[in-house]
């Protein structure tokens, strides 16, 4: 345990960010995995709707750090590449 006040402080914000990183790459690799899910069970119209949510949850966490912006540029161009192989475009 710290024994500074400013390594305190530090400690508490490290638990902090650390609760709040994990649950949105929890969130992220939800989306991910219900998206794929549908993907491979053939349901496009349902598929086009979470691929919304997989897109707003991949721009999140890229704009916050818990994932590269190229990274997430990278998840989203193979997102929409299954939906569109599903969807026969």
């Amino acid at each position: 345990m710290p024994k500074i006040l400013s390594a305190k402080k530090a400690l508490r914000q490290n638990i902090r960010h650390r609760a709040k990183n994990s649950k949105q790459k929890e969130l992220l690799k939800k989306a991910l995995k219900s998206f794929k899910k549908l993907v491979a069970a053939k349901k496009s119209k349902e598929a086009q709707d979470e691929i919304k949510k997989v897109y707003k949850a991949l721009d999140k966490a890229a704009k916050s750090g818990i994932i590269k912006k190229n990274t997430a540029g990278r998840l989203k161009s193979r997102m929409a590449k299954l939906l569109a192989k599903v969807s026969g475009k």
